[in-house]
């Protein structure tokens, strides 16, 4: 097997998805490194995150920082937290309606290779997309979430995505922040100490 390096190497100069899904210039956008406990698996990068090439550099990024309990120094350890999305690159947008769906070719592309080199104790399943992937469901996001005890036990904590269009969803919902933060919490501080 090729070493970690060389196999991140291969997936930044993916262009699986140029031309057939998108057409802009693909950048895929994760963070990892083999020795990372927690996987967090997202939906796809936003335009910010394309132009950055950061990982949830945006409001979402800070809400989902807010609800892990992470400082940004935290979160963007890769030592620490592996950061790989359902897709890896922006998949564009069509004006009033938001980001396209992630390509439906990249999870299944990439996400079996990562977890070669990766080995988490927990994955953070953010979203609909990572939610139908690593748990073959096509449960609904609060139908899923509101099981996070029973997938906890599996090594999965599913969260809704912490998109600020998502504000409704967390009012009509408050036993989220009520119990799943706190919980989400309390498992992640193991990994954080002395970083």
């Amino acid at each position: 097997m090729q070493s970690f390096e060389a196999f991140a190497k291969e997936v930044r100069a993916c262009r699986v998805c140029h031309g057939r899904f998108f057409h802009h210039e693909p950048r895929p956008v994760f963070q990892a490194e083999s020795s990372a406990k927690l996987l967090l698996v997202g939906q796809a990068p936003g335009r910010r995150v394309h132009a950055t090439g950061l990982p949830f550099n945006d409001p979402s990024g800070d809400t989902l920082r807010e609800w892990l309990g992470v400082t940004r120094d935290q979160f963007y350890n890769p030592k620490v937290l592996a950061i790989v999305p359902a897709a890896l690159c922006y998949p564009g947008s069509v004006p009033g309606k938001g980001d396209l769906p992630p390509p439906p070719i990249c999870a299944p592309t990439w996400q079996p290779r990562f977890l070669d080199y990766l080995h988490p104790d927990l994955t953070l399943l953010v979203g609909r997309y990572a939610q139908a992937y690593y748990l073959q469901t096509r449960d609904s996001v609060t139908a899923v979430v509101a099981r996070w005890r029973e997938l906890l036990e599996k090594g999965y904590f599913p969260l809704p995505h912490p998109s600020p269009r998502n504000r409704k969803w967390l009012k009509v919902r408050p036993w989220f922040i009520e119990e799943c933060v706190p919980a989400l919490r309390e498992r992640v501080r193991p990994y954080l100490t002395g970083v």
